[in-house]
């Protein structure tokens, strides 16, 4: 049977999410506490919506693990609860303060955490005010030497969005396709002065989003022209003036996915490999 995880993470103290040999990672710690709780001689393997880098944060992620039956149902012990209930419990109290499971339930037929996704959803959030700056959001937010122009920011934006090849904003990997659709991209300048970047797509390549970002801050900071984002996204490839910018500003907020009777269809058009329509 095919269990659904959702769960939130603080990646300061985490080398993403990926195990590593030797690294604490976010999956090599959820594994072992799931593989505790189910009492298995051999590690759960799970499958993540979205793998975050070192320092990313997540409110909105999704994964997936397989079990046997008979085991999964060992888990309500002799309680009244649901193993579902007895799963959330147990995981609550052995995993570390800086992963919180959210909800644990049984993923309905054709559900796959990753491939059955339709969209993600990413925040990205700066300082660009020195007397602005929150000591306790030292962790999610960026420090920018400032000020930025918002709106020229959001501009710059505006003119990602649709189906497009982000090579320029992906590393590489081979065999992997870089054609993305970017639902949305915008930026705001939030109540507590901070500005807020939203990022939304049908998926992401590695270091995509905060590539993306690294475009756009440039422009927030006069250096250049609101069409240089656009200019680097049709060059498809890497362009020295845009940076990678640091993880630590970066969170998944959200994972989408269709309604049941979508799920199996979803993932099967999500592996095939994407290009872009002819001119």
């Amino acid at each position: 049977m095919r269990i659904r995880v959702d769960l939130s993470y603080d990646g300061t103290h985490f080398s993403g999410w990926a195990a590593q040999p030797g690294r604490r990672t976010v999956e090599g710690t959820l594994t072992e506490a799931l593989t505790t709780v189910l009492r298995l001689t051999e590690p759960v393997r799970l499958t993540v919506a979205g793998r975050t880098d070192a320092g990313v944060h997540a409110r909105g992620q999704v994964a997936h693990l397989d079990v046997e039956p008979d085991a999964w149902d060992l888990l309500r012990g002799r309680s009244t609860r649901t193993p579902e209930e007895a799963a959330e419990s147990r995981l609550r109290g052995i995993l570390p303060t800086d992963i919180a499971v959210r909800r644990v339930s049984r993923a309905p037929d054709g559900f796959d955490a990753r491939f059955s996704a339709v969209r993600r959803r990413y925040l990205y959030r700066v300082c660009d005010d020195p007397s602005l700056v929150d000591p306790l959001r030292r962790s999610d937010t960026v420090v920018v030497r400032g000020p930025l122009d918002v709106a020229a920011m959001d501009a710059a934006a505006q003119r990602l969005l649709g189906l497009h090849d982000f090579a320029a904003f992906c590393r590489r990997r081979e065999g992997a396709t870089t054609v993305r659709t970017l639902l949305h991209y915008g930026w705001t300048r939030a109540a507590d002065g901070t500005i807020e970047g939203r990022v939304e797509a049908d998926a992401f390549c590695h270091s995509m989003v905060r590539a993306l970002v690294g475009a756009v801050v440039p422009v927030g900071e006069g250096r250049f022209g609101e069409d240089l984002p656009a200019r680097v996204l049709q060059g498809r490839e890497r362009d020295p003036r845009v940076k990678v910018m640091p993880a630590h500003g970066l969170s998944l907020e959200e994972v989408v996915y269709p309604d049941d009777a979508g799920l199996a269809a979803r993932a099967e058009e999500a592996r095939a490999t994407r290009t872009l329509p002819p001119r």
